[in-house]
């Protein structure tokens, strides 16, 4: 892209400035619906295939990142069990960078990580998020239902979970 936007994986230093990106879409958006007691330990996720950031004019503005399924995500358990996935998550960009078309890109990066491992990539996104909502679904993600997915003890939300579009 020419209009100052570029996209590479993650590294470890960026942590600390994915993690600033982080608390501005949390007060903008209040997504991670529960801010993390250790913002850079949960960008890192856990079983992590690959990171990517996104930037503008040389600053990291957006962040995704895709993960082998963990126990109790809903997304994997709703495609056929022969079927290898990755999970998609940790994706954001920050509010003043938005318009740009740097979610879809850094969605579609993570997409397209998981084809090239032989994986179907999936994700989950809270009933309540509207925005994200719409951007999956103008992106051509397909819905595969809703589920309750666990977030700690005693917590559980309602979860529309969706897969990457078909390639071709």
């Amino acid at each position: 892209m020419n209009d100052g936007t570029c996209f590479r994986a993650r590294r470890d230093r960026d942590l600390t400035v994915c993690a600033r990106v982080l608390r501005d879409v949390h007060h903008a958006d209040r997504y991670p619906v529960n801010w993390p007691d250790d913002p850079e330990g949960w960008l890192r996720g856990a079983d992590t295939m690959g990171a990517w950031v996104g930037c503008r004019d040389e600053r990291v503005v957006g962040h995704v990142l895709l993960a082998r399924p963990a126990s109790g995500d809903v997304a994997p358990t709703l495609v056929p069990s022969d079927t290898s996935v990755a999970v998609v998550g940790r994706l954001f960009v920050a509010p003043s960078a938005r318009g740009h078309r740097l979610g879809a890109a850094l969605l579609e990066r993570a997409a397209r990580e998981a084809c090239l491992r032989g994986a179907l990539a999936v994700l989950d996104v809270v009933t309540t998020d509207r925005a994200a909502i719409a951007l999956y679904e103008r992106l051509g993600w397909r819905f595969l239902g809703e589920g309750q997915q666990r977030w700690g003890p005693g917590t559980s939300v309602t979860v529309r979970c969706y897969s990457a579009p078909s390639e071709g």
